[in-house]
């Protein structure tokens, strides 16, 4: 058995608690200035609570945060403040630079270990992943954790920040493609066209994040796609919606205007392309 202190059980956070608890591990959190759903959330995961964060972390060898990614600093800053010396498992949907920071700088533990959760919170027949990258030693610690668990946990990295990097990478087009989509069906609604363009995406068949090989397409394309963005955009401000996402969109085709009609152009170089500087 293995003591984790939990900072702090939200919807994630609970769930993983909950994991960890049926492994046979004590799990302890800190209920000082939490509200009551999370004191509901971690008492129903089986959570301990203690008197004061002093007193969870000295008991104590890993501390997992999970918390909203605009506190992650706070967080470790919080822990380090106690002179925690056991192994920091930040998890949190932070850019690499943070987690670097977390650990250069801040120094949680004698050792951070960067985490990324993939998935819904894990449990109730959900198969969630957990990649972890630091030290050896800190990163089997945390691993070990979760053996047998609903968190299947893969190793990506040496040093911390690979693990968040793909978390940015994943959740760039997560998010953004979700958010497109609003955009997309608010503005077949403002015109009554909306039941037409979800039979149009019915019949899509699209796996771009999982084919990168599509994107020399792409780039082959983006001289004439870049202005039908433009168009859009202005489009979407006729019908009072934010243009934002496609005027970025433009931008960034503007990077391979340069490979009209270049079909045969090697991934790597058309990807290479983004971080050239050579937009038009």
């Amino acid at each position: 058995m293995t003591t984790v202190t939990v900072l702090h059980p939200g919807s994630m956070g609970a769930a993983v608690a909950a994991e960890l608890v049926l492994g046979g591990h004590e799990v302890l959190w800190a209920p000082k200035d939490r509200g009551e759903h999370t004191a509901r959330r971690a008492t129903e995961a089986g959570a301990t609570p203690c008197d004061s964060l002093a007193e969870a972390l000295s008991r104590s060898e890993a501390v997992l945060s999970v918390c909203p990614p605009q506190a992650a600093e706070d967080v470790a800053a919080a822990v380090a403040a106690h002179g925690f010396e056991g192994v920091y498992a930040d998890v949190n949907a932070i850019s690499p630079q943070r987690v670097r920071r977390i650990a250069d700088e801040i120094r949680p533990g004698s050792a951070v270990v960067d985490g990324a959760i993939f998935g819904q919170p894990p449990g109730e027949g959900r198969a969630t992943r957990l990649y972890l990258a630091g030290a050896d030693s800190a990163v089997e610690l945390v691993a070990s954790l979760f053996t047998g668990s609903a968190l299947h946990v893969c190793r990506v990295g040496d040093t911390p920040g690979s693990a968040s990097a793909l978390k940015m990478a994943f959740a760039s087009y997560q998010k953004a493609a979700r958010t497109l989509a609003g955009i997309a069906h608010a503005l077949a609604d403002a015109h009554g066209v909306g039941d037409h363009l979800t039979a149009e995406a019915e019949v899509m068949i699209s796996a771009i994040l999982s084919d990168p090989e599509y994107l020399t397409s792409v780039a082959a394309r983006a001289w004439r796609w870049a202005p039908e963005m433009a168009e859009i955009a202005d489009t979407l401000r006729a019908a009072d919606l934010p243009p934002d996402m496609a005027e970025a969109t433009a931008r960034v085709l503007a990077f391979w205007e340069q490979d009209k009609g270049r079909d045969d152009l090697p991934v790597a170089d058309v990807l290479a392309q983004l971080r050239s500087g050579r937009g038009t």
